[in-house]
């Protein structure tokens, strides 16, 4: 009972809030087009704020984050770390799906924001935009992401990685951090229902640059699964 009037209270209150701050947005891109990612970072402390104090989810990093010209790989299992990374680094920039930037209001000022359209099905064409893409974003500071399995996955299972991440490592010349997280435990693809608890971001060890491309994805798989109960406990908050 609790946890469902939880899950009720955090839909009502962050998604009425989230609409509030597209409008925002919207009014400042045109004067000020640098307030854009400044409201982003809002919208993420916003979401942190309510996954935390209506959800009761809390947020644990083990390992150490570096900062700088990295390209971060990221485990997909929820909406909870597309949002949440807005909090791990200043104006992150995000390879998401294409279909994302056909919302109304958001997909125009994600946009605005920077975030990175994939068109899963171009193949080499959609490569050459995200390298460029995120070229751009590394030399204005800014860290990239990328989602490598390209789809949010249910907690527990591992597919294998998509082609981009390989193609990525290759063109952009950048350390890798590769990076796992176990929200998908509490958060649920597609549910309602989101339980209290601990969410964990696991850093694993830096992935230096120019290795083949068979020992990159073999590094990347296995920190980004590490979180998986076949290496780590699966305990529930009650």
């Amino acid at each position: 009972m609790i946890t469902a009037l939880r899950s009720l209270a955090y839909t009502l209150i962050f998604y009425s809030g989230s609409l509030l701050l597209v409008l925002a947005a919207l009014a400042v891109a045109w004067p000020w087009p640098a307030g854009v990612p400044v409201v982003a970072t809002a919208w993420g402390r916003f979401h942190r704020f309510c996954t935390r104090w209506l959800l009761g989810q809390k947020v644990r990093v083990e390992g150490d984050l570096p900062h700088g010209s990295y390209l971060y790989i990221v485990k997909h299992e929820s909406m909870f770390e597309t949002i949440d990374l807005l909090c791990l680094f200043d104006r992150p920039v995000i390879a998401a799906k294409r279909e994302l930037l056909d919302i109304p209001l958001w997909g125009r000022i994600a946009r605005l924001y920077g975030l990175i359209p994939v068109e899963r099905s171009s193949g080499a064409s959609a490569l050459r935009t995200l390298r460029a893409a995120a070229r751009a974003a590394t030399e204005q500071g800014r860290a990239v992401c990328l989602f490598p399995e390209g789809t949010r996955v249910p907690h527990g299972e591992a597919p294998p990685l998509r082609a981009g991440f390989a193609g990525l490592y290759s063109l952009l010349g950048l350390p890798v951090v590769p990076i796992a997280i176990d929200s998908g435990r509490l958060s649920p693809r597609g549910k309602f229902m989101k339980r209290a608890g601990i969410i964990t971001y696991k850093v694993g060890e830096v992935i230096p640059t120019g290795l083949d491309r068979r020992d990159a994805e073999a590094r990347v798989y296995a920190a980004i699964n590490a979180l998986n109960p076949a290496h780590s406990s699966d305990k529930l908050s009650p």
